[in-house]
């Protein structure tokens, strides 16, 4: 199944416990604004190559709406409109006022040299400025971008509107950015980690914890929960993978990453793969890398006792089944990951007000907003006796509905 499908079967599932009517449905999943554009630039070598550039806007009805900016060579609309429709639900779920919008470029940046990944980002928003702005669409980070590419955005946008900080978030703090924006995402997740723990009543501390994925979200995921006293026995990333069943030393860990470029040959841990990392028998399976890795065939392998989606789409609709068959308790993606998203929401509040916040301040807002979240969809799942995937579906998809139907059509 492709992305689209598998957020769509999420989607009936929750519509189908809050019995809404079929036009409703096709309303709250027909996105508002489709753009497909050109992307043509000169690069080092002299010759003109030609990429596709994509946002998909698609939703609006509690505010302007919001979502990353991806550059990978398999962007695709169908994969944009899936989590440009996750966006939606998942700005709903943490209750911020905004919308749902996805983009990005089909490139690999691993393959640009700095100024040519400037000049895409530069001509991208020649292309798309009109439809994009802080009252309209905010774009963010995502897979392939960073706040280096953020800030591009945000010169290049101002020179058609004028001084606007609040037309992007994620740049960087010295351009008007928010203090921990960047560890955002990954402490969002180690919140509701938490979060978890105590309603399981499985103290977090001493519990296990397994991390497929160790870029930014992984990484200060794995920071954070360690210092929150969990014992990070696993992680991996693109090249491969390393396990202590002791506990892993995280900050001796991304030392080694930041020399060598990954976590492989890490001297404190044993060699292992991706998918003995997905089997391993732990407390807590975080997922942090690409969407997809958890699927009908490698679910019944599963051993965590639980699983937070910190990566966007990680989980299949089958696998999930199969999950819930066997207990596994799943934290759902557009939860656990709104860290990032929430942040984001700060910079752009702060950026409105011309006002900037401590870091302190900032990661107290962020900690109210997941466990409110959290206890929310907790809430729901008990009271409607459905999965917390199903219960953060109805209470976003809730929360989009009434305000479509309260504003008018």
């Amino acid at each position: 199944m492709s992305a689209v499908d598998d957020a769509q079967r999420y989607f009936d599932l929750a519509a189908e416990t809050m019995g809404l009517s079929q036009n409703m449905r096709i309303l709250l999943t027909t996105p508002l604004r489709e753009v497909r554009v050109q992307v043509a630039v000169e690069m080092d070598d002299g010759q003109v190559h030609t990429y596709i550039g994509y946002r998909i806007q698609h939703d609006k009805a509690r505010g302007p709406m919001k979502g990353g900016l991806r550059y990978h060579p398999e962007v695709d609309s169908g994969e944009v409109l899936a989590l440009a429709s996750l966006m939606t639900w998942k700005t709903a779920v943490v209750n911020l006022p905004y919308g749902g919008a996805k983009g990005g470029i089909s490139v690999d940046p691993k393959q640009l040299s700095p100024g040519e990944l400037e000049r895409i980002t530069r001509k991208f928003v020649d292309e798309i400025q009109d439809v994009i702005g802080p009252d309209k669409d905010i774009p963010a980070p995502d897979m392939g971008t960073n706040a280096q590419v953020m800030a591009w955005i945000m010169n290049q946008y101002e020179k058609y509107h004028g001084f606007s900080p609040a037309c992007v978030t994620g740049k960087p703090v010295e351009l008007h950015g928010a203090e921990g924006r960047e560890e955002a995402t990954g402490r969002g997740v180690a919140i509701i980690t938490r979060a978890l723990a105590e309603k399981l009543q499985r103290p977090l501390a001493g519990s296990t914890v397994a991390i497929q994925g160790f870029g930014n979200v992984g990484s200060h995921a794995a920071k954070i929960l360690q210092e929150m006293g969990a014992r990070i026995v696993a992680v991996s990333d693109a090249h491969g993978a390393t396990q202590n069943r002791d506990g892993l030393d995280i900050a001796s860990l991304l030392s080694h990453q930041a020399a060598t470029g990954g976590v492989s040959g890490f001297s404190h841990g044993d060699k292992l793969t991706n998918a003995e990392l997905l089997a391993l028998d732990v407390d807590i399976l975080i997922p942090a890398a690409l969407g997809g890795v958890i699927t009908h065939e490698n679910a019944k392998d599963i051993r965590a006792r639980c699983i937070v989606e910190a990566a966007n789409g990680p989980t299949t609709p089958e696998a999930d089944e199969e999950l819930a068959r066997r207990e596994i308790v799943v934290v759902p993606d557009i939860l656990a990951n709104a860290g990032g998203v929430t942040v984001s929401y700060f910079e752009w509040v702060q950026n409105r007000q011309y006002f900037k916040w401590q870091l302190q301040q900032v990661r107290q807002q962020l900690e109210q907003v997941m466990t409110e979240g959290f206890q929310r969809v907790w809430s729901v799942a008990e009271e409607k006796k459905v999965s917390l995937r199903t219960a953060a579906y109805v209470l976003g998809i809730g929360r989009v509905g009434r305000a479509t139907v309260v504003g008018g059509i």
